[in-house]
C-alpha cells in the first residue's frame, strides 16, 4: 500500500500567499481562519481543502513553512498575549531549522537567514507592546545582527529602518 500524496510545496506556498492577501486586504477572520488550518496540517492534523496528511509522517512542508504560518497567524491576532505566541512559534520553528551546507556542518538555508531578521522584530515588537522593554530590546539586538547576513540592500534597508524605527520607541 502506497501513501497518500503531500501537498506540492507550491501549491502550498500558493495558499499561504492566498491566506495573507486576504489578511492584507482587511479579511483578519477569514486569513486566521486559513492560515490555522494550515497550521494544522503543517503539524500533523487532519488536512484541510482536500490536502492529504500522512498519518504518523512526517509534518508537511518543513520548518520553513511552520515558521512563515506562525509568522503570518502572528498578524491575524487581535490579543497581544496570542499573537506574542505565534512570534515566538515562529522563531522557534527559524531556530530549530538547518541545512546542510557542505555536507559537514550544518547552516540555516539563505531562506530563513533572510526570513530571521523579521521574525526578531516581530517578537520584539510584541514584546514592546506588553511592556517588555528589556525582552524587546534583547530581540531588536537580534534582528540588527542578523541583518548584516542580508545580502538584499533594498531589504536590509527596510527591516534596518523598522529596526530603528522600534528602537525609538523602546527609547524615547
Amino acid at each position: 500500500m502506497t501513501d497518500p500524496p503531500r501537498p506540492a510545496p507550491d501549491r502550498l506556498a500558493t495558499r499561504i500567499g492566498q491566506a495573507v492577501i486576504l489578511h492584507r486586504a482587511g479579511d483578519r477572520e477569514e486569513a486566521r481562519s486559513r492560515l490555522a488550518a494550515l497550521w494544522a496540517e503543517l503539524q500533523g492534523g487532519p488536512a484541510a481543502q482536500g490536502d492529504p496528511v500522512v498519518p504518523g509522517g512526517p509534518a508537511v512542508g518543513g520548518a520553513l513553512a511552520r515558521c512563515t504560518v506562525a509568522h503570518y497567524l502572528a498578524g491575524t491576532q487581535e490579543d497581544p498575549y496570542t499573537r506574542l505566541q505565534w512570534h515566538l512559534r515562529a522563531l522557534s520553528a527559524a531556530r530549530g531549522h538547518r541545512e546542510p551546507a557542505d555536507g559537514r556542518s550544518e547552516e540555516p538555508s539563505p531562506a530563513m537567514r533572510a526570513l530571521y531578521p523579521l521574525l526578531c522584530l516581530g517578537l520584539a515588537d510584541g514584546y514592546a507592546e506588553l511592556g517588555e522593554r528589556a525582552a524587546a530590546r534583547r530581540e531588536l539586538a537580534r534582528a540588527r545582527a542578523a541583518l548584516v547576513a542580508l545580502p538584499d540592500e533594498g531589504r536590509r534597508a527596510d527591516l534596518q529602518a523598522a529596526a530603528d524605527r522600534l528602537a525609538r520607541r523602546l527609547d524615547p
